[in-house]
């Protein structure tokens, strides 16, 4: 390409050509920091809440929560159920082990929402203090608890024990309530007291 005749610029039009380039690139970007600036500043949405019905021990709740609650905060804290107790809350002790339908459920694991028109049974629709369920009753006689804050998790794993398939020997009963811990140690206790449930049925 053949450069054009007397074509010449000194330093001071380059300079100002220069400027102008730059200047003409720098402004939406100035211009989209300015806006960010006095723009409203961005905030989580507010929680969506929903209206679930929960028939708990038999009586029907209905109530509006945060769509993200578990079903184990919801009883202890929405419905005052405190029974149910919250251990690691990562699904990993047993403690606030509850029935859904008939089935044991580490309630921390769930969220509430998920279990609208199901039947819960917590461990105060287990028993009552003058009525004891054979489970509970045999966790008394066989001291099958010791600080107690796994106990109602333990029975409520024992319980659905009952209905579910598991060998006869003791073995067995460890596998099945394997997912339940106790920290102070009295599993012994606990298998003899489960065993002897399911040897008077």
């Amino acid at each position: 390409m053949q450069e054009p005749d007397n074509f010449e610029i000194n330093r001071r039009e380059l300079l100002i050509v220069g400027s102008a380039g730059v200047a003409a690139t720098a402004t939406p970007t100035i211009a989209l920091s300015q806006a960010s600036a006095t723009a409203t500043p961005m905030v989580a949405g507010a929680p969506v809440i929903s209206r679930v019905s929960l028939n708990v021990n038999g009586k029907v709740r209905e109530i509006e929560l945060d769509a993200r609650a578990t079903l184990l905060d919801t009883l202890r804290e929405r419905l005052h159920l405190t029974g149910t107790k919250k251990g690691c809350d990562h699904g990993q002790c047993g403690a606030c082990t509850v029935h859904v339908n008939g089935r044991r459920v580490n309630s921390c694991l769930t969220l509430a929402v998920m279990h609208d028109g199901d039947a819960i049974t917590t461990i105060e629709g287990v028993g009552a203090p003058d009525a004891l369920h054979p489970m509970q009753a045999a966790f008394v006689e066989h001291d099958g608890y010791q600080c107690g804050y796994c106990t109602s998790g333990q029975i409520m794993s024992a319980v659905a024990l009952l209905k579910e398939p598991c060998g006869p020997g003791d073995a067995d009963v460890k596998e099945a309530m394997s997912g339940n811990i106790c920290r102070c140690g009295a599993y012994p206790n606990i298998v003899t007291a489960i065993q002897q449930v399911r040897k008077s049925d």
